[in-house]
């Protein structure tokens, strides 16, 4: 891979395309111009910031490599496998012609599904060669590409039968993109996962139906032509992905059309309540909602509109001040799949769709890249390693939905949805997480999450390979080596989680109920140092020799937060954190199994421990506590009771159970179970 094209494959991966283990160089297929001897596309600006290329990366750490190996193994065959056996994939097939009968599924939407999980097995087949995987796609891409009009339209819904579409998507082409049709929110999936299979296989065949497609798009959307904005968003993010393959104005342009020409006046389920510009506050569906705002930070790095960074930046202000969960879940209500009044987080009630999580650790990527803070970073790790976590389970073939934070023996994995939107997005997530752990710009390095392996930087001043020894989150020890480097001085920036300094959060929406006295520390070759600290980050400059070490050192003691008083239902209440997990309690590892009426003891010590046989091998905690029951009419009784606490990403590993993140410190928040 040449220097040239190393950067820009570095760029999709900013998109959130590509991650994994380090196996395989991509593919250094022609760009898809008309004249393939031409240069590489001209991008005139991007993100100042750039991660690290997943080809660079290699995890060996004991949490998430078996997550990579599971989704290889498992999610990902287990996803496509139920898109063929739901008809997802037939409904190509009719498209076709290849195949009778009308549409097999329940949603217009279902196209994207099928998208998605090409676009996570794309990322797969960068990680290691895979000859029977590789044949599977292509054969699924000649089906999609034999589903498409001649014109570039794809909707397989309308195609099938024009006449007898489904009811959102209206009785003509784009009649209701604005509203519940899906045709744009559809195609905007096939382009990332169209630039994802080029950028892994060299073949133009998935991109060639994208840029059919998206030509189409362009000529018929657009000022003085149809000027409506999709009603879900995400294609702004995939014409940005095709804009850097090609390096075609038309492709950014459109985007930004996408984005302006949305409000005023419209709903707020969709945001289209006010111009993007002047939006401040986060309204209606999460998952769309934060799609727009990762595609508004993509168009202003690539445009230099400050005015949508003022508007996303306002916007993550109030989200982090008033509507995210302690687990860094967002969208509080089924009701609109989505956000709703400030500090109205409920528990056994809450949304915190899985898509939700995904979406909200691209915008905050994108808005690190942009800034360069650490408070994104915190944000991004707090809903990897609890939120989104929760939504696969250890097995990698059940999923949640929502995400409560409470439950009643109510709450199970699905082995599939028949909106299967947040499965197929898990299948093309997990593989890009190794891409989320460095960034650098220029001769700077970004330390941005602590995961045991290796990695390899392209510097401006020479390659730079790094060893980093950890059992993080378990463990606050890290261990970073230099295996090579060369003589240029190179600036380290080691990110210090704001769970380290007191801050459970980048606003006073949580806090710590103590203040934890325990100091960092950091060593340069076993001797310790004080690093200045800016924007979050721990920050040397220094020429670097191989056989360097940098050890940090995180305190991980179990900490207890409270949320603002804003948030009724949490009054008397603390979560259990330790590093950056959220810890829950689940019946089945109680004495009793009724742990949504006790209370913990917030005198008594407190021990934690791993335990390597209980759902795959975590940390656990043990803490004091009484269950409360109500005995009769004035009589309420209370048991002293040993607690145990899992981390909250491992719960509903076992069946249905009860389970609760928020306990009571103060018995004015027990609600007494009844008497047996």
């Amino acid at each position: 891979m040449n220097s040239c094209r190393k950067i820009y494959f570095v760029l999709f991966i900013v998109l959130g395309i590509s991650a994994g283990c380090k196996v395989k160089t991509p593919n250094t297929a022609p760009l898809p111009a008309e004249d393939t001897s031409s240069k590489e596309p001209r991008i005139q600006r991007d993100y100042p910031i750039q991660p690290l290329p997943f080809t660079e990366v290699n995890f060996a750490d004991e949490f998430w490599a078996p997550r990579l190996l599971t989704h290889k193994n498992v999610t990902l065959n287990y996803t496509l496998q139920q898109c063929e056996e739901t008809g997802r994939i037939d409904n190509f097939r009719r498209a076709a012609g290849q195949q009778e009968g009308g549409f097999c599924t329940k949603y217009p939407f279902d196209d994207s599904d099928v998208f998605k999980i090409l676009e996570g097995a794309s990322y797969a087949l960068q990680l290691e060669a895979d000859p029977v995987l590789e044949t599977r796609i292509d054969s699924i891409i000649s089906i999609i590409a034999a589903a498409q009009e001649a014109d570039g339209y794809l909707y397989a819904n309308r195609t099938i039968d024009p006449d007898s579409a489904h009811q959102w998507a209206g009785s003509n082409r784009w009649e209701l993109t604005h509203d519940l049709s899906h045709e744009l929110y559809n195609v905007g999936h096939l382009y990332e996962a169209a630039a994802a299979h080029f950028w892994a296989t060299g073949k133009r065949t998935l991109l060639d139906v994208a840029l059919k497609n998206a030509d189409l798009v362009d000529r018929e959307f657009g000022w003085g032509k149809i000027e409506r904005p999709p009603g879900h968003q995400v294609i702004e993010i995939g014409l940005a992905k095709l804009y850097r393959i090609t390096g075609e104005e038309k492709y950014l342009k459109l985007a930004q059309f996408f984005l302006d020409v949305r409000g005023p006046g419209g709903a707020e389920y969709s945001q289209a309540h006010a111009k993007v510009v002047d939006q401040a506050y986060a309204v209606g569906h999460a998952v769309r909602a934060t799609y727009m705002y990762a595609g508004m930070a993509d168009i202003a790095a690539l445009s230099g509109n400050e005015a949508y960074v003022k508007a996303i930046d306002r916007i993550w202000e109030d989200v982090v001040a008033k509507k995210i969960y302690v687990t860094g879940g967002i969208g509080s209500t089924g009701e609109n799949e989505g956000f709703s009044a400030d500090y109205h987080l409920p528990n056994a009630d809450a949304y915190c769709e899985t898509c939700a999580s995904i979406a909200n650790i691209f915008w905050n990527h994108r808005l690190f890249l942009m800034h360069g803070h650490a408070k994104y970073i915190d944000l991004l790790e707090k809903t990897l390693y609890n939120a989104l976590s929760s939504g696969l389970s250890l097995s990698g073939d059940r999923f949640f939905y929502p995400n409560v934070l409470e439950a009643r023996k109510d709450q199970e994995r699905s082995p599939w949805f028949n909106c299967a939107c947040c499965p197929s997005n898990i299948a093309r997530f997990i593989p890009s997480i190794p891409a989320y752990q460095y960034a650098y710009r220029e001769n700077e390095v970004f330390f941005n999450l602590y995961i045991a392996g290796t990695a390899t930087l392209p510097l401006s001043g020479g390659e730079l390979t790094l060893k980093q020894e950890t059992r993080y989150p378990w463990d606050g020890q890290i261990d970073i080596t230099i295996e090579d480097s060369s003589s240029v001085a190179q600036t380290f920036k080691f990110r210090i989680p704001g769970w380290t300094q007191n801050e459970a959060i980048s606003s006073d929406l949580y806090h710590f109920m103590d203040r934890n006295g325990d100091q960092i520390r950091i060593k340069i070759n076993d001797l310790e140092v004080e690093l200045p600290v800016e924007d979050g980050y721990a920050v040397i400059q220094r020429s670097w020799k191989v056989g360097d070490k940098i050890s940090l050192y995180f305190p991980m003691p179990v900490r207890r937060v409270l949320a603002h008083a804003e948030v009724k239902n949490n009054s008397y209440k603390a979560a259990l954190q330790r590093g950056p997990l959220i810890y829950c309690l689940e019946g089945q590892d109680q004495e009793d199994e009724r742990v949504l009426h006790v209370q913990m003891d917030i005198n008594a010590p407190v021990r934690s421990s791993f335990q390597k046989d209980l759902l795959a091998g975590v940390q656990t905690i043990q803490l004091q506590g009484k269950l409360f029951e109500r005995m009769n009419e004035s009589e309420i009784s209370a048991t002293p009771l040993s607690l145990k606490a899992i981390p909250y990403f491992a719960w509903a590993n076992r069946g249905k159970d009860f389970m609760t993140v928020w306990i009571p410190y103060d018995q004015k928040g027990v609600k007494p179970a009844d008497n047996k």
